[in-house]
């Protein structure tokens, strides 16, 4: 059905008309007028449909992955399996560079311990990018009361009192990948540092990316704010802000860490001594289990590994566990803001958490849990020992797991920061069993030293080695990349080739189909309005893939010609809004007025998660907006390809009504730009106190539409990002998740969208903002849409 067939068309009215001459009733009428396009009995499970599919397609990916674990009955059938779900994650996690010959290290400071020795030592994971570590290892002398002064400026990789190396015997070296919580000064990881190490291992306690000395923010103290703030997690909530800045440049925060980690590795096996056959890794409890896991299933140099919270039962999960649960538990989990656990591309490629755990074997795999852990009924510790059973190595699996709840806080629920005593009961035991390691819970030694005695870096150290930040490593990377897609922009032998690349290239990062998705459904309403024809439309793709639209024309009657179509309504203009049709309505009343005078046709477009579908108004750190969006990227497909397939729909529709009319696009954000005396100098603790995150949404699909459907002709942007680029310029990253798009600095920026060779389209951006929502310095102000697309 054409939307000519069901209401006359308007006739072109005035062209000399600016949106502040619109006629005032035609304004009034827009501002009132009902958006709601979704008939009222199905609105509640269209508002939900984001949330619904996204269940939907989470249990579809554990019934994969469960089909598929049925499938394998021998050694050979898991060997394939494994390696094609490591292969799957290994490309996920970004590109790495080829592995160094050997890497640098600088001993800071060493201090004799009773039987042990700390080294303060930096080791260069990738060129600038400096990794602080202690590196506990076994003294060839003992030591009695308090730890000696530090012997600082020993810059050499062994310490004065090492023995010769034919006489050393071969050590166990340990790495441990500390929590969330708190870096590797915190008693726990001491503990298990000293004791280890006196046992006769060496133990490297790494800070993590953007932890301790490592921290990408200011705010290390108490003092560091004027308001009381909870500083042990600063380092923890500004990961969120590292984890968008590496996925720009097509990598990740899980993947850095587990680069840093192997590189930790090299360090650990290059000390004199150290037993190749015998390297362990530890992940700690709350985000030290997630890349320890990653990072051992793909480095098979590690010869066992014990990973918290992973793969498995989590401290949320109802405890016990269903009699079904080999079917009914989620294996794949859901998106949040913590980017290690929520691995990109992980339910689409099938490398969920229990496969990358079990890819572990046949090594060493002590499978861990904080608290109370239902064995029985566990389907991931059933596959474990179905795994190991495959390599007759069942006693190559262990676990250790404590007591209570997440949610309990008497004496018995089992809370740590790292790795609690409890935990290591059992851990003590498979490492007595497997490397001949002899450590009990009475044999455990702890002589902890103030925080500030094992920080790494010097005033010295910093101005000889020149330390990179991860902005200055991201931004470093992002200009490569553009170098590389100059030079392949040159090497194509015409713009029309390398444009069909890049919208190859942008489908695929998206997630879609080039060639644009099939309209298989539509309801229609139509209705008269004052002075206006309402066109409500419900489009599908499919019975789960819906967009609202509404199509606004001047209501003049006019007959349609004889081919169907309306002849004089000579523009389509699409307009897109990042907080929803309704809004856009009330506050460009009179900019839509102005178009539908000059003769245009007005086609609001609410995208899946946006208006009528929307994911709500907060898109903070914490939001529901960002679980869906993490969701959507564990999925295969980030939320801007979903909603750019239905500007595509919308788009097809709509050429089905004004054949031949000119196309034209206008995104708009309506989120005000910061002031540029804004606080931006904050802890993450509460978002509700940042300043306003940018929400560019609509611009981008604007934008990303015009570069994929060739015969729009014009577009128009307010409130867009300037450049994806400008989100690495600090530590502080404020737009929303959702509008990222993994690996796109891999291809091109912002500013690459505006075709130069294109003198048949117009592409008009105002008010730009940058990576904190200010406006960027010499932006257009707003002049609205009409003056730029129906009279340039």
């Amino acid at each position: 059905m054409k939307f000519e067939d069901l209401t006359p068309a308007c006739v072109l009215l005035s062209l000399g008309l600016g949106a502040a001459n619109a006629d005032e009733p035609l304004i009034k009428t827009l501002r009132t007028l009902d958006t709601n396009v979704v008939p009222a009995a199905e609105r509640e499970a269209f508002a939900s449909q984001v949330r619904d599919q996204q269940q939907q397609r989470l249990r579809n990916a554990n019934d994969r992955s469960t089909d598929e674990w049925r499938q394998i009955k021998t050694r050979e059938d898991w060997e394939r399996f494994r390696k094609k779900k490591l292969d799957a994650l290994r490309a996920s996690l970004g590109a790495w560079p080829e592995p160094p010959q050997s890497v640098p290290v600088r001993v800071a400071a060493t201090f004799d311990g009773d039987g042990f020795v700390i080294e303060n030592i930096l080791f260069e994971s990738r060129p600038g990018w400096w990794v602080s570590a202690n590196r506990y290892r076994p003294s060839t002398r003992s030591a009695s009361g308090a730890a000696s002064a530090p012997r600082c400026g020993e810059f050499n990789d062994r310490g004065a009192d090492a023995a010769p190396l034919a006489s050393i015997p071969k050590l166990p070296g340990i790495l441990i990948c500390h929590a969330h919580h708190t870096p590797k000064e915190h008693g726990e990881l001491q503990d298990m540092g000293m004791t280890w190490a006196r046992a006769g291992c060496v133990v490297l306690v790494m800070d993590q990316v953007g932890h301790g000395e490592r921290r990408q923010h200011p705010f290390a103290t108490a003092a560091d704010f004027d308001k009381p703030y909870r500083v042990g997690h600063a380092d923890y909530y500004f990961r969120y802000d590292s984890a968008m800045q590496l996925s720009l440049v097509g990598e990740s925060l899980v993947g850095w860490m587990a680069w840093d980690m192997m590189r930790g590795a090299d360090v650990l096996l290059a000390q004199p001594g150290v037993d190749p056959k015998r390297l362990v890794l530890l992940g700690a409890v709350a985000g030290g289990g997630d890349p320890a896991a990653v990072t051992g299933a793909l480095d098979e140099r590690f010869a066992a590994v014990v990973p918290f919270n992973f793969g498995g039962p989590q401290p949320e999960t109802r405890h016990p566990l269903p009699d079904d649960a080999e079917r009914s538990f989620n294996y794949a989990g859901s998106g949040s803001w913590e980017s290690t656990r929520n691995l990109r591309d992980s339910a689409a490629g099938g490398f969920l958490p229990w496969a990358i755990v079990a890819g572990i074997a046949p090594r060493r795999l002590a499978y861990a849990h904080e608290f109370k852990w239902d064995q029985d009924r566990d389907p991931v510790w059933k596959r474990l020992q179905t795994v190991f059973g495959f390599y007759d190595h069942a006693d190559f699996l262990a676990f250790t797991h404590g007591q209570g709840a997440v949610t309990g806080s008497s004496p018995t629920d089992t809370h740590c920061t790292h790795i609690g005593k409890t935990h290591r009961v059992r851990i003590h035991e498979a490492f007595r069993s497997w490397f001949g390691i002899e450590v009990t819970p009475e044999t455990e030694f702890s002589a902890r030293l103030p925080a500030d005695r094992l920080r790494c870096w010097t005033p010295e150290l910093k101005a000889e080695l020149k330390p990179k930040s991860l902005s200055q490593m991201t931004t470093e990377l992002a200009d490569r990349l553009a170098a590389d897609n100059m030079t392949a922009q040159t090497n194509q032998p015409s713009y029309a080739e390398h444009r069909r690349e890049l919208c190859r290239r942008w489908a695929r990062l998206l997630g879609i189909d080039a060639a644009g998705p099939q309209l298989v459904h539509q309801n229609v309403r139509v209705e008269r309005v004052g002075s206006i024809a309402v066109t409500s439309v419900v489009l599908s793709r499919s019975p789960r893939d819906r967009v609202a639209v509404q199509l606004l024309v001047g209501h003049v009657s006019n007959v349609p010609e004889p081919d169907g179509h309306v002849k004089n309504v000579p523009h389509v203009v699409v307009a897109i809004c990042s907080q929803g049709k309704t809004r856009l309505l009330k506050e460009r009343a009179d900019d839509i007025a102005a178009l539908l005078e000059r003769g245009a046709a007005v086609c609001l477009v609410d995208p899946i998660g946006i208006g009528e579908s929307t994911l709500g108004d907060n898109h903070g750190r914490r939001s529901s907006a960002t679980s869906t969006s993490s969701t959507a990227q564990m999925l295969g497909r980030p939320l801007l390809g979903q909603q750019l397939q239905d500007v595509r729909v919308a788009l097809a529709w709509l050429r089905t009504q004004f054949k031949g009319r000119a196309l034209m696009l206008w995104g708009e954000s309506l989120t005000p730009p910061n002031s540029p005396n804004s606080r931006f100098r904050q802890p993450r603790d509460d978002d509700s106190a940042l300043p306003a995150p940018s929400e560019p949404q609509a611009p981008l699909l604007a934008l990303l539409a015009g570069l994929i459907e060739e015969d729009v002709t014009a577009i128009y942007t307010v409130g867009g990002l300037s450049s994806w680029r400008s989100l690495l310029a600090d530590s502080l990253v404020l737009t929303s998740h959702a509008s990222l798009i993994p690996g796109a600095l891999t291809i091109g920026d912002i500013p690459d969208f505006i075709e130069p060779d294109r003198s048949d389209r117009r592409v008009i951006q105002e008010q730009t903002v940058d990576g904190w929502n200010r406006l960027t310095p010499g932006t257009p102000t707003r002049d609205g849409p009409a003056k730029w697309l129906i009279n340039p």
